[in-house]
């Protein structure tokens, strides 16, 4: 009765961890680029009573054995990556990406994060900033005098300026990749960073090297589907009370023993 009780116990906790994850995706169903996750589980121990192949009479073997399980953990949460649903918004330092690329961002002591967030805005000395502040890398600066802003699909950013009979390049955003980038550590503010799991990172203009293309105007929504958020928080809820039926099945099985003497 006492494994039952543990056993179900680690039933519960990692349903708990299972609904925090769940809580966090509907949180930010609204938020820019975000991504959504999925707590994965995976079994503990087991107490071996009897080994598979051990005999079990004169003549024969038993063919499975006796394994007892000790119940279940996380065993990571997993990123989603996919893209989430466009949205034009008419605001021309909306960009958004087609494609697998990310954005890189400076961030204070030289330390490189990446986002997916592409809703940009300009800072006092007019370089293109996220809505934390952070600078971006390729690091374009618009002009106090430009009239109008373009940035193309592979990243050319344009800006038609009084006097000038033709727009003026300003610069070109890049975009970055990583080999895993459900590898990458959040950071919060809708940013990411590099580790060891992720891999190295590449950079590349907009439309190379399968990094996809911009869209100005636009934004990427979150990946999040509420409806299956919603199914999931109830198949969690559902699986964290029938583990705790579990916990009171044992233990009146233990009140029961207890009177027996």
């Amino acid at each position: 009765m006492l494994r039952a009780l543990s056993t179900a116990a680690t039933g519960m906790e990692a349903q708990e961890t299972r609904l925090d994850v769940t809580a966090n995706n509907i949180a930010n169903a609204s938020t820019p680029g975000y991504k959504r996750m999925r707590a994965e589980f995976a079994d503990l121990m087991y107490q071996q009573l009897r080994a598979p192949g051990a005999p079990s009479g004169p003549d024969t073997r038993s063919p499975t054995g006796t394994q007892v399980g000790m119940g279940v953990r996380i065993a990571g949460t997993q990123r989603t990556f996919s893209e989430g649903d466009l949205r034009q918004t008419g605001n021309p330092l909306d960009v958004a990406i087609e494609g697998s690329g990310m954005f890189a961002v400076q961030l204070p002591g030289d330390r490189i994060a990446y986002t997916r967030d592409g809703s940009f805005k300009l800072d006092a000395e007019g370089r293109l900033v996220t809505t934390e502040g952070y600078r971006l890398a390729s690091d374009v600066t618009v002009p106090p005098e430009a009239q109008a802003v373009s940035i193309a699909a592979d990243g050319t950013v344009t800006a038609v300026v009084a006097g000038e009979p033709a727009p003026i390049e300003l610069g070109k955003l890049e975009l970055t990749g990583f080999a895993n980038p459900a590898g990458l550590t959040a950071l919060g503010k809708n940013l990411f960073m590099e580790t060891t799991a992720s891999g190295t990172p590449f950079t590349a203009a907009p439309g190379e090297d399968g990094l996809g293309s911009l869209m100005q105007g636009t934004l990427e929504l979150s990946n999040v589907k509420v409806v299956e958020e919603m199914i999931d928080l109830i198949a969690g809820q559902r699986a964290y009370e029938v583990n705790s039926r579990v916990v009171k099945a044992a233990d009146e099985m233990l009140q029961q023993t207890a009177g027996l003497g």
